[in-house]
């Protein structure tokens, strides 16, 4: 693609050319990661089994980060409040709140990420895949908290939802 703006190139990624990483609760498509001068964003889709947790809570100091839901059910941590986005829902979380997801009680989600600015974060998602994979310590990803901008929390309300799932 030939398209322009003032902050970067048009970016395409095809489906068939979308690298995966894949655990034994979800898998996620990488289609872009890009740091430009304006900014940039990193995007990716992850599909989520019946009962897969996402993320523990965490919250990004310089990053907004977008969900929109695809299909499917995705329960949210959002600060204090867990709330429940289904297919169609779009939230943006802002930098410093805490957050955290998974699928909702019962259901599959199928769920697009993008976080602005972006920050090279790939590497970090493949990180969790290894992981989640047990091919690596987990402390690995304690370690790379200040290079991804990813700042793990404790969070009651969350530890309680999904006791009572």
């Amino acid at each position: 693609m030939s398209s322009k703006n003032s902050d970067f190139a048009a970016l395409l990624t095809r489906a068939s050319d979308a690298e995966t990483s894949a655990d034994p609760s979800s898998v996620m498509t990488l289609l872009a990661d890009t740091d430009g001068p304006g900014g940039g964003f990193t995007t990716y889709r992850s599909t989520f089994a019946e009962g897969a947790i996402g993320a523990p809570a965490h919250f990004h100091t310089k990053a907004t980060e977008l969900f929109f839901v695809i299909s499917g059910s995705l329960r949210v941590l959002v600060g204090e409040e867990v709330v429940v986005l289904n297919g169609g829902d779009f939230l943006a979380v802002p930098p410093h709140t805490p957050h955290a997801f998974a699928a909702a009680p019962g259901c599959t989600a199928d769920v697009l990420f993008v976080f602005t600015p972006g920050m090279g974060r790939f590497d970090y998602l493949r990180l969790l895949g290894s992981v989640m994979r047990g091919e690596t310590d987990p402390k690995k990803i304690a370690e790379s908290s200040e290079r991804y901008d990813n700042h793990y929390v404790d969070s009651p309300v969350w530890r309680d939802a999904l006791a009572a799932s």
